[in-house]
This record gives C-alpha cells, structure tokens and sequence, in this order.
C-alpha cells in the first residue's frame, strides 16, 4: 500500500497523463515541462522543450520512432512546428531525423556526466575572469537569485527552486560578457535545464534536507565572487560539481518512479 501511495504521489508531481493509449499529450495536465517558463516561446519550441523533457525522462525511451502526423494530432499542431522542433532536437543529438519523423536516442549516463563537464569548464573559465572584475553588483544580483531560491525551497516548489538556480549559474556565466562563451552556455542550458527540473523534483521528494547543503555551496559562490578569492571559487566549485553523480543518479531515480508509476497505471 505505502508503495502505491509513493508511485501515486511521483505521477502527481511529475504531472503524467492517464491515457493509457500513449499519447504524447492530451490534456493540459500533461506536460513535464512547466508552462509558465513559455509565455514568449513559438510553438516549435514549446513542443520541443515537452519532448525534450519527456526523453530526457525516459517517458519516451531510445529507439521510439516520432512521427511527423502523430505528433502533430497529440500536439494539435500543424506538421511545420513539429519540423521545426525535431530539427531542435536533433541539433542536440538526441534524436535522429528521419523520413516524416524522427527515432529518439536519448541521453546515456557518460554523456549527461560530459554535459556537467562542459559546464564546469564555462564556470571555471568565468571564474578567472571575475577575478579581474569588479564583482560587487553581480554578488548583489546572486544574494537576491539565492533568497528567492530559499522561498521556492520553504513552499516546496521544485521548479521555481530549479528555474532560480539556472538564473543563479547564468548571471555568472553571463557577467564576463563573453559572446562564444554564451553561445557555448545557449546550446548547453536547454538539455541542462530538463536535468536539473528532474533532478530537483526527485530531491525535493526524496531527499528535502539537502537543500541546506545546497544553499551553502550557493553561498559559497557568493562569496567566492564577492572576495575574488581563487581558492574558495575552487573549493566553491568542487563542492557543487562533485554533487554531478547525485544528480545523474537522481535522473535514472525519476525514470524508474515515471515507468513504475505509469505500471501501477496500468495494472
């Protein structure tokens, strides 16, 4: 009993459909991607960031085929949004464009451990950049980025917390004002953001009392910024960055409750 309870509770957080026949989507409820962050996204991309997510969960698992015509029924869409999603997609090499459609590939386990790789080398490259700047407004704009991270944390809002706490890493990397660098972070932060929203939910279920550590490490930043101390923006970063395997674990954890949720559905 107190298992179905949980596979109940993982299926109401995660928002996932009771259409059994599997349709990407059919109602307003079942989207894993929070609706709220797509006010000003063209339809492609709000059909992008969903598919993303749901890959990205293993709701959809690699080797799935997409078609162009069922997509756009589940979507209610046009056939050109859900081109222009696909190509998305495979630009981010998660899926593989075929004739009206697509087969998903989705992620492994080494390359979401490559994709926190490429983000600690953005950081620490921005790191020895700050240390030449003056860094007393950006220090101020974290403090904020933090607080509001704190109140997501106290109403147990595991999307504004994970939304904030991309805002928090992308003022930093943004603050050098390095063109390339952003580019680098742009074509990164689509795919990073689905793993941190899955990762923090599952944390937030599971694993709540972390979050003070995690409000330290983010302090820990803070400071290491304001004081423009390279050795504590290295411990700064080791601390955050060791958590990677955490994270990934955290992943294959809210794939498993999903696929065991949706078989608790129905059985």
């Amino acid at each position: 009993a107190c298992n179905l309870i949980f596979f109940l509770t993982i299926i109401l957080v995660y928002k996932y459909t009771e259409n059994k026949k599997g349709d990407i989507m059919s109602e307003s409820n079942d989207y894993l991607y929070p609706q709220k962050w797509l006010s000003k996204a063209s339809t492609g991309d709000r059909v992008a960031y969903e598919l993303r997510m749901r890959i990205i969960s293993g709701l959809i698992e690699s080797g799935t085929i997409l078609s162009e015509n069922k997509l756009a029924a589940d979507f209610e869409v046009s056939r050109s949004p859900i081109r222009e999603a696909l190509r998305t997609l495979a630009s981010e090499n998660i899926i593989r464009l075929e004739k009206m459609g697509a087969v998903v590939i989705g992620l492994s386990e080494k390359e979401i451990e490559e994709i926190y790789d490429v983000r600690l080398l953005i950081e620490t490259f921005v790191f020895e950049r700050l240390i030449k700047m003056d860094t007393t407004n950006l220090a101020l704009e974290l403090s904020k980025t933090l607080e509001m991270m704190k109140v997501a944390i106290k109403y147990n809002d595991a999307d504004e917390f994970s939304y904030q706490d991309v805002m928090f890493h992308e003022a930093i990397i943004r603050s050098i004002g390095h063109s390339y660098i952003g580019m680098i972070w742009n074509n990164l932060k689509p795919v990073m953001e689905g793993l941190i929203l899955l990762s923090m939910r599952m944390r937030f279920i599971e694993k709540y009392d972390d979050f003070t550590r995690i409000v330290n490490n983010h302090e820990l930043y803070i400071d290491a910024i304001r004081a423009k101390d390279r050795k504590l923006m290295i411990k700064s970063l080791h601390d955050n960055f060791d958590d990677v395997q955490g994270t990934v674990e955290d992943l294959w954890k809210s794939q498993q409750m999903l696929s065991k949720g949706v078989e608790s559905q129905d059985d």
